[in-house]
């Protein structure tokens, strides 16, 4: 088992109704969840134990079930994520340039 690092982005900021119901539920007051909250946005930095982060991510989208109206807007690993969890990203290297044909001789 691995700790996966991701950021899940809302798609808007929580109601206070659902601060209310957030706050009350167990399964957000474990440490693997960390809501973070802008003047208009608002996110959950996630660790969670899982084999792959599909497993991981999976597990943390569950927990949304119990939030009426939450939806999440977008899955991020930044570049630190990316570090921590061990994952490289391939470099991008222009392709290049056509190879022109020789001009034909007969």
């Amino acid at each position: 088992m691995r700790d996966w690092r991701f950021t899940l982005h809302l798609q808007e900021p929580l109601t206070p109704r659902q601060l209310d119901t957030l706050f009350s539920l167990d399964s957000f007051s474990d440490g693997r969840t960390n809501l973070v909250r802008g003047p208009h946005t608002a996110e959950f930095w996630c660790t969670f134990k899982a084999e792959t982060l599909t497993e991981a991510i999976a597990e943390a989208l569950g927990l949304f079930v119990d939030l009426p109206g939450v939806l999440i807007r977008s899955v991020e690993l930044d570049e630190i994520a990316l570090d921590e969890n061990g994952m490289s990203t391939p470099v991008v290297v222009p392709a290049p340039p056509p190879v022109e044909a020789a001009p034909s001789t007969s």
